[in-house]
């Protein structure tokens, strides 16, 4: 089935393939990777509605888009209408062009204070809230589409997203994402597609389907079973962003597109590394890469081809090296070892060739 363009408000997405917001991971130097590999569209890990935090590191950092390519889209957490209007204006005024509302999230701490997933059992405040964002960016001289990412309902007995989907699409929603799981399903179990295709059905925007979409082929048939707009990845493409070329290739009719060399990952993986050490500064970044390389090694890994590395099968091995990198406290030290991971995957591959 033909795809239509995907249009948030007045913008143009080059292709169905977007990435999903995550929190501590979608930071810029992962959502421009994200972009090097194919996908179109990256919205920000969330941010705090909250204006004492606005000014705090982490804030700033989760704000920090320079050299991004349009749209900017910030996605906003919080339970106050007022404050989270004000959120937006202020984001407004730095850059943002589009505006994500966050109904999605299940984290304990982000549900205690009524925000995120919980917004879906509080419906008229879900509402207040989007009302009034909406209302907060009217009139301004170059528009800034509010969409909204949200999860099917509560619980089962509950799925409240195809209506409320139609009172968002009222207010002026410009574009919805649905993930196919509950509230209190968090991320267990699997994701389902029936409760998307009603709010598709039911609504004129653009809707994105997310959860569980791992390859191309599962996209197809998300897309296919939903007739949605456009899918949304996560936790598929931690360790693989060239998932979303895979992907895209699929949906717009070209070639499939194999795995990438282990010299390609090597290269867009050490650029990944400098981005994000510059970007966090050495003391903090040299903690927050570790869980990028827990996503990536078992896929360098995989890419070799390789049954056993160093005479351990490739789980242990992979197990065993990660112990030894996260003891590593100094930037220059997990350069070499990075280095040391690769030359040895790359010789072992050639051996295991030969």
């Amino acid at each position: 089935m033909p795809l239509n363009p995907l249009m948030i408000g007045p913008y143009r997405i080059a292709h169905p393939v977007l990435v999903a917001p995550m929190a501590g991971v979608t930071d810029r130097p992962y959502r421009q990777l994200c972009r090097r590999f194919g996908a179109a569209y990256a919205v920000s890990e969330m941010a705090a509605s909250n204006p004492a935090l606005w000014r705090s590191v982490k804030t700033s950092q989760r704000l920090n888009h320079q050299g991004e390519p349009a749209p900017i889209a910030v996605q906003l957490a919080g339970a106050d209408p007022l404050m989270m209007a004000e959120a937006a204006r202020y984001n407004a005024d730095r850059g943002a062009q589009i505006i994500d509302i966050n109904m999605g999230c299940p984290a304990k701490k982000v549900c205690a204070v009524a925000a995120g997933s919980a917004l879906m059992g509080q419906e008229k405040l879900a509402l207040d809230i989007i009302d009034a964002v909406v209302q907060a960016l009217a009139n301004r001289r170059e528009p800034i589409p509010v969409t909204v990412k949200m999860r099917t309902g509560i619980c089962d007995s509950k799925l409240n997203a195809p209506h409320l989907a139609l009172a968002m699409e009222a207010l002026g929603v410009s574009m919805i994402v649905v993930h196919g799981r509950t509230r209190e399903q968090g991320f267990q179990g699997c994701a389902e597609y029936e409760t998307i295709r009603q709010v598709k059905q039911a609504v004129s925007i653009p809707v994105v389907a997310n959860g569980d979409i791992d390859s191309a082929a599962k996209a197809r048939q998300v897309l296919d079973q939903t007739g949605c707009d456009a899918v949304m990845v996560g936790r598929a493409a931690l360790g693989r962003p060239w998932l979303f070329a895979q992907i895209a290739t699929e949906l717009t009719g070209q070639p499939a597109m194999a795995d990438p060399s282990l010299d390609d990952v090597r290269e867009a993986m050490f650029d990944h590394f400098e981005d994000h050490i510059n970007f966090y500064g050495e003391a903090s970044g040299v903690r927050s890469i570790r869980k990028h390389v827990a996503w990536y090694l078992p896929q360098w890994a995989s890419l070799s081809g390789l049954q056993q590395v160093n005479g351990l099968l490739v789980k242990d091995w992979t197990e065993q090296t990660l112990q030894r990198f996260f003891v590593i406290d100094r930037p220059e030290s997990q350069r070499v070892f990075l280095a040391q991971c690769f030359d040895l995957l790359s010789q072992n591959q050639w051996l295991a060739a030969a």
